[in-house]
């Protein structure tokens, strides 16, 4: 034990002894830092240079340094400012008017001029002279006060050439010129370059193993970007086979299908199924497909399709087309056109009705706007920021006249009506150690026709809306929920988490309409480096389901990713 003690005293004593104190005061005005350590007496040094160079940039220009070695270790110094010099004028001499635009003039200050000739070298930069240089000419002296004239050296103009990829990634450099926005032929900026780098650092399909490296030849500047491609695509499946009651001898393919495949070719270009059949009434169908920077322009399309079919009540289709507009590296707008088809499936329950049923065929023509904000540091390993994200279509929806409903059904019914909806979701990451962070989400919206039908109304419950509930469990002319996470992280993308859901929504087709659904629960996502496995228990209580853990529901699933 004594040695044990012995060890670890003479240890932090050869540490103490490694080190270098430095302790100042001025004069005359009487300012002082106390006795502060350095690793070592180089350390030390360099911190006396910037502390010098800070007080010359006050404008204390002939001040001395007085040291007193205390020890081999430690320094006591003192700072004889002298006298304090200012500006009585600065001419600018020959710098251009278009590098000193929106600059803060100079003022009496020592440190002003110096702040203005480094905005001055900023705008250079980003006007395509990166090797400009400004400097004092002319300096004149009159007491303590200075007057001067600036000269501007502009060096060459530089343009940038074509960029270029390295590193273990499929990205076509014409799609990482439309991603950075760089263009040959056009000024170097320093700014862009800063952009890019961000951009490249937000974007889902690759990551940057190094910062980005210029090259400068004969008047052009050409980038090098090293990146390595995430494992973004996604493969998950579940195939099973019933015997099918309806028709005997014969088997159901029922499960579950998730592919979607990203920035296929190095172009941004994106495809993606999903399907899904738990039973033999219900099954959903989503396929989408999205090419980015469409002839160059910063625009792209998306289209897609979907299908629902609510056991053997009703058949809803769903074609879209897309076009989204980058407005800046964190802003997206789109316009949208949609055609939504509704087909009751089985009218025999409708032999006898006087009135339109909660169910109806009917054609939707939608025209609308999207627009998404995002701000958040990463789209796949997010730990800070937000997200907001907002739609709102509106269009003509015509009731078609169903041959199995009664003729009087639609006696004195306006067939052809306008129809509109918005929706809106704000997402919000707080990191607040680095093994705890806190996931907050809002979700809202609503739709609105005068002959608004089951079949048009959003569907909400699940893993991705309000959990501890069958998927696609509600039915809501509007809603609102909030979703709440608390993560204790221990990887990268891996964390056990305990969650809160709280939601309002309305039914208009329950005898209690108004439905406040609450869920409570934990789980854990897990990234295994090939995929993710997430694992979720929750349970929840609405109008139509109490809180019981008999009631309980649990989603999981892995997502294999290559």
């Amino acid at each position: 034990m004594a040695f044990f003690l012995f060890f670890i005293a003479g240890g932090q004593l050869c540490e103490a002894q490694g080190a270098y104190w430095i302790k100042w005061t001025t004069e005359p005005v009487q300012e002082s830092a106390d006795w502060t350590s350095y690793s070592n007496k180089l350390e030390g040094n360099k911190y006396l240079d910037s502390l010098q160079q800070s007080f010359q940039n006050l404008g204390y220009l002939s001040l001395l340094l007085e040291k007193e070695e205390v020890s081999k270790d430690s320094l006591l110094l003192k700072i004889v400012l002298g006298e304090k010099y200012s500006w009585e004028s600065i001419s600018l001499g020959n710098v251009p008017k278009e590098f000193s635009e929106n600059i803060d003039p100079i003022t009496s200050e020592y440190s002003s001029a110096t702040r203005w000739m480094r905005e001055a070298i900023s705008n250079a930069e980003n006007r395509g002279f990166p090797f400009a240089q400004i400097k004092l000419d002319s300096i004149q002296r009159r007491g303590n006060l200075l007057s001067a004239v600036f000269y501007f050296d502009s060096g060459p103009l530089i343009l940038w050439d074509s960029l270029k990829v390295a590193g273990e990634t499929k990205t076509q450099e014409n799609y990482l010129q439309n991603t950075t926005g760089i263009r040959p032929g056009t000024p170097f900026s320093q700014k862009q370059l800063d952009a890019a780098t961000l951009a490249l650092t937000r974007s889902p399909y690759f990551v940057q193993t190094q910062a980005p490296q210029v090259d400068f030849q004969i008047q052009k500047a050409q980038p090098t970007f090293t990146l390595r491609d995430r494992n973004t695509n996604v493969l998950d499946g579940v195939i099973g086979l019933l015997p099918n009651q309806n028709e005997p001898g014969k088997m159901l393919i029922t499960g579950q299908l998730d592919l979607e495949l990203y920035h296929l070719g190095g172009k941004g270009r994106d495809v993606a199924l999903h399907w899904k059949r738990l039973n033999i009434a219900t099954q959903s169908l989503e396929i989408s497909a999205k090419e980015s920077f469409l002839f160059n322009a910063p625009i792209d399309v998306s289209v897609g399709f979907s299908l629902l079919k609510q056991d053997s009540t009703f058949l809803n289709r769903f074609l879209s087309l897309d076009f989204g507009y980058h407005i800046s590296q964190e802003s997206y707008l789109r316009f949208f056109t949609r055609r939504k088809s509704s087909d009751v499936l089985n009218t025999e329950a409708f032999d006898e009705l006087t009135e339109l049923p909660e169910v109806a065929d009917y054609r939707w023509n939608q025209y609308g706007i999207g627009w998404s904000w995002d701000r958040r540091d990463s789209p796949v390993f997010t730990r800070r920021g937000f997200l907001i994200t907002g739609e709102f279509a509106l269009g003509n929806k015509r009731i078609i006249e169903n041959t199995g409903f009664p003729a009087e059904v639609y006696d004195n019914l306006d067939l052809k009506s306008p129809q509109y909806l918005g929706k809106l979701e704000i997402e919000k990451h707080l990191y607040v150690r680095p093994t705890w962070g806190i996931w907050l989400k809002g979700s809202g919206g609503f739709t609105q026709n005068q002959n608004l039908l089951l079949n048009d109304l959003f569907r909400l419950g699940g893993l991705k809306s309000i959990r501890g509930f069958n998927e696609n469990y509600f039915f809501a002319k509007f809603y609102g929920y909030l979703n709440m996470e608390q993560r204790l992280f221990f990887g990268e993308n891996s964390f056990l988490m305990v969650f809160a859901d709280f939601g309002i929504l309305e039914n208009p087709y329950f005898a209690i309409s108004i439905d406040k659904p609450i869920s409570f629960g934990a789980g854990i996502n897990l990234d295994t480096g090939s995929g993710i496995f997430r694992f979720i228990y929750g349970v929840g209580k609405s109008n139509l389901q109490p809180l019981q853990f008999s009631y309980s529901r649990i989603h999981f699933g892995y997502l294999a990713r290559f």
